[in-house]
């Protein structure tokens, strides 16, 4: 089984911290950090080792002054791929965005400038997504003659609706501000995405990994079936993550009144 240290990595760095918090950066500033296939076989190699590696969460950022432009448009024409190249290409995507989003480890995307096709659908697989003002979020590809290939019809109209997504591929519409967020595409418009993705991620990797890894799995699970089955799921995954041992101190605490309350935010 790999490791951290034996990634092989070229279009994205990955380092973690000591409290766990991993800091995973596009670095193909120069392109937008616009998505090669060699950068999403990365993803694909990040995400598989992450779940096992003892990360608490991940701070997904970029490189430059874009989050990520979408599919490498160059390679993809010179490529001059036929139908079945390119349906494995897309494959390769939804490996690496499934990993991240079902791979039980939150990861916070820390959004500037372009978030824009397949961009937006990296960032629609991170749990939690921060844009600063710079940010504008696409879907170009009726301009460009394509199809979302990466999940977009899965992740983003699940965000914003079919409507929605259907009008950003016919017409180009631009989403940016606090529309943005308004429709669910961040949910969190800061000064400094980054600084707030990382607030963020220790939050998270404060809590036990076991509910951690419920919230950053389960629940996109259970999205994916019928009612029935989902209640019967939710109340094992229960079953199993509110007994674990982690929490009966701070179940404790609660009981005792030391453990902070929930609060109002002030105003």
């Amino acid at each position: 089984m790999k490791h951290l240290d034996d990634l092989d990595l070229t279009f994205t760095t990955l380092s973690v911290d000591d409290d766990g918090i991993a800091t995973l950066s596009l670095n193909r500033a120069d392109k937008r950090n616009a998505l090669n296939a060699d950068t999403v076989d990365e993803l694909i190699d990040i995400f598989t080792v992450i779940p096992r590696a003892g990360v608490r969460a991940v701070v997904l950022r970029a490189e430059g002054t874009h989050f990520c432009a979408g599919l490498d448009l160059v390679e993809h024409h010179q490529e001059d791929r036929r139908p079945e190249e390119f349906m494995h290409v897309c494959l390769r995507w939804h490996e690496a965005f499934n990993k991240m989003e079902y791979g039980g480890v939150p990861v916070i995307a820390a959004l500037k400038g372009a978030v824009v096709g397949g961009g937006l659908e990296l960032a629609s697989s991170a749990h939690i997504r921060v844009a600063d003002a710079s940010t504008y979020f696409a879907l170009p590809e009726g301009q460009r003659g394509l199809f979302t290939g990466g999940g977009a019809t899965i992740r983003v109209a699940d965000l914003v609706g079919k409507a929605r997504m259907i009008d950003m591929m016919l017409t180009g519409r631009v989403y940016q501000g606090q529309e943005a967020i308004s429709l669910g595409l961040a949910q969190y418009l800061v000064e400094d995405s980054e600084a707030k993705a990382y607030e963020l991620a220790r939050a998270a990797a404060s809590n036990p990994p076991l509910s951690n890894f419920a919230i950053c799995s389960a629940i996109s699970h259970l999205q994916n079936m019928s009612g029935l089955d989902a209640a019967y799921a939710e109340a094992v995954v229960a079953g199993i993550v509110n007994t674990q041992p982690a929490s009966r101190g701070r179940l404790a605490a609660f009981a005792d009144k030391s453990a902070a309350r929930v609060r109002p935010n002030e105003t």
